[in-house]
């Protein structure tokens, strides 16, 4: 089973965390503040480790980004370029500005034109990027209980890292809606602007987008 790194520490880091050593990976959180994490930790059990942003990024053979949008490029840097080559990054950031909802409509720092993913994946080569759990809660980011198998929509430049991620997925419980390439990225963030809208505006936190086909 290979290792996950997770450069982050929050409530989607410590989700996702849990969820890959209930499916037998070996996981390494990075965060800036270890002691953050030390209930985490303890709770977690023998598999789970705590590190730096370079020591998750050195640990995992997968990688996976859930920092803020807009410190996600400082928190790769941290990590390091050279830890990142020839990996699968997970990516679940979304680019939301500091500014406040509008209406229940969440502001984008990036252009319609370019995802944050693409601005990712220009910066940082060696490392292949795959969008995924960035237009779900964190509460449902593992084994999510809905009426259907909820759809998880993902993009990246290459198909390996693609199937790998589609493998996790899977053991996670999503039906995996493949987008193509990193340019669906400008498609798929901005779900979290829709997905946003229903808790903003009704406190609705609990759903998923689904795609059905006839």
């Amino acid at each position: 089973m290979k290792k996950i790194g997770i450069i982050g520490s929050g409530q989607v880091a410590q989700t996702l965390g849990k969820g890959f050593l209930k499916y037998g990976y070996e996981v390494m959180l990075g965060t800036r503040d270890k002691s953050k994490l030390d209930d985490w930790r303890k709770d977690a059990g023998k598999e789970a480790h705590v590190g730096s942003f370079e020591d998750a990024a050195k640990f995992g053979d997968i990688i996976v980004l859930a920092v803020l949008g807009r410190a996600a490029a400082e928190a790769l840097d941290a990590a390091g370029a050279e830890n990142l080559v020839g990996k699968t990054v997970i990516d679940t950031t979304n680019p939301i500005s500091e500014n406040p909802p509008q209406d229940g409509v969440l502001h984008f720092f990036s252009k319609t034109h370019e995802a944050l993913m693409e601005m990712l994946q220009d910066r940082f080569k060696g490392a292949n990027f795959v969008k995924a759990f960035n237009s779900v809660g964190s509460p449902f980011m593992v084994d999510p209980q809905f009426a259907m198998k909820p759809s998880m929509f993902i993009c990246g430049n290459d198909d390996n890292a693609k199937s790998e991620v589609s493998e996790i997925l899977d053991k996670f419980g999503w039906e995996v809606e493949d987008m193509g390439k990193a340019t669906a990225a400008r498609a798929i963030e901005p779900l979290c602007i829709l997905w946003c809208i229903p808790g903003f505006l009704s406190n609705q936190w609990s759903h998923a987008f689904k795609l059905m086909r006839q």
